[in-house]
């Protein structure tokens, strides 16, 4: 099954804790602090894959975890380091953001690679926070927590040339006549369900060529397969757009052709401005004069909003015998050159993890003050509160980090409850 567009959470692996601890070795009086720090959380990183060409694995996994750091331990050991978790998409994939919305990767070319979730420090033993007044602390600090978000993987096809069209009006077998893709093809309408990517060489280049499906009149709102796949047209640099011209798609070639643009026009100008060829195909069921009448007609064909075209870019094809496809190619070639490839927009990864320095306070029902963030919290969760010295750095650091003047500012007054986590104290001066 093809699945280009699936939405999951990552989560980056959180940091270990430091650890308390106190050197003891025979004869050895008042060893000091020796607790190790403990290691980083592992990452999420998105890597391209050119083996993958389908999101298929992440319809049924919809959540992905990096390791946690591991605790420090005593006699200085530090925590390893979480794994990073490395996983693979195809190339093409475009990573969003699920809360904004915004593309934050484009990961176009094998081997490239984003890291979309970042593991949490490791917090630090108490071996850290010796000092020559303070040469016994009796606390650490808890390791941080990792980055968690949503994001949506959007696969779009990375090809040169896009076929474009209604359905049965030849793309598939003109795929399968200028590459070796063997696309399925069959006399009923939406034979192909997702893009078929085939290599093409023109003049001794190698150029890639996908067979866009399900482009009806409606496509822009989703009708039939357009909505999900006219996605994977905008990676395309040059559009070659194949018409039914031998009477069998139903609908007049003149009429095709405006009714496919207007749909690309709807789902993005960008799109509809792009090269396009037109492939009057299916030639070998008419007359020389009928054909070569068509193809003056298409030449002065209206332009439809900036899409124009001209005598240079209509061409009398026929898939099944091959006839005007070389010279079509050769034209496809020179749109190529001059050309750019697409480029995604890029936005940076918005923070959607609230720096762990920041802190709120506010009271709850029952008047208690309440102090929230995720420094403050872990200093309190690692403070011995019968530790006198241990109690003092806590006092210092609130003091330091303005968590007492934000009490003060919210009207705290001498022994009023305070919360921090689930510790509660009286506040004093």
């Amino acid at each position: 099954m093809f699945v280009d567009m699936a939405r999951i959470s990552i989560h980056g692996g959180g940091g270990g804790n430091g650890c308390v601890a106190f050197h003891r070795e025979k004869y050895v009086a008042e060893g000091g602090p020796d607790g190790g720090d403990g290691g980083n959380g592992g990452s999420i990183i998105f890597e391209a894959d050119s083996n993958l060409s389908t999101l298929m694995d992440f319809r049924y996994k919809k959540k992905y975890s990096a390791e946690r750091g591991t605790d420090g331990r005593g006699k200085n050991c530090h925590g390893r380091h979480g794994a990073d978790l490395t996983v693979k998409v195809p190339v093409g994939t475009i990573i969003r953001d699920a809360e904004s919305g915004l593309a934050v990767a484009d990961l176009s070319r094998s081997g490239m690679s984003f890291v979309a979730a970042r593991g949490g420090s490791g917090g630090w033993g108490n071996a850290h926070f010796a000092t020559p007044a303070r040469q016994a602390p009796n606390f650490a600090n808890a390791g941080l927590r990792g980055e968690s978000r949503e994001v949506i993987l959007e696969l779009k096809s990375i090809a040169d040339i896009g076929l474009i069209g209604l359905p049965n009006v030849g793309k598939s077998t003109l795929l399968s006549v200028v590459s070796s893709a063997r696309p399925k093809i069959a006399d009923y309408q939406f034979t192909t369900l997702f893009p078929n990517l085939g290599v093409v060489q023109i003049a001794g280049e190698n150029v890639t060529i996908a067979d866009i499906p399900g482009l009806i009149e409606g496509a822009h709102t989703g009708a039939g397969l357009g909505h999900d796949f006219l996605r994977h047209v905008e990676r395309t640099r040059v559009l070659v757009h194949v018409i039914d011209v031998g009477g069998l798609s139903g609908t007049a070639p003149e009429a095709a052709f405006k009714l496919i643009n207007n749909e690309l026009l709807k789902y993005s100008a960008e799109l509809a401005g792009k090269p396009q060829v037109v492939a009057l195909n299916k030639t070998d069921l008419l007359d020389k004069h009928d054909a070569d009448t068509l193809k003056k007609e298409f030449s002065q064909l209206a332009s439809l909003d900036g899409t124009t075209i001209n005598s240079a870019d209509i061409f009398l094809i026929s898939a099944a015998t091959r006839q005007g496809i070389d010279e079509m190619l050769k034209r496809v070639l020179e749109l190529l050159r001059t050309t750019s490839e697409t480029k995604i927009q890029i936005y940076d990864l918005p923070e959607n993890m609230q720096d762990p320095r920041v802190f709120e306070v506010h009271t709850d029902e029952d008047g208690t003050f309440v102090v929230k963030g995720e420094n403050i919290e872990n200093l309190a969760s690692n403070t011995n509160f019968d530790d006198p010295e241990s109690f003092g750095y806590f006092q210092r650091a609130l003091k330091m980090r303005g968590v007492d003047a934000a009490l003060v500012q919210a009207g705290v007054k001498v022994g009023d409850e305070v919360r921090i986590a689930d510790i509660v104290f009286e506040y004093e001066q």
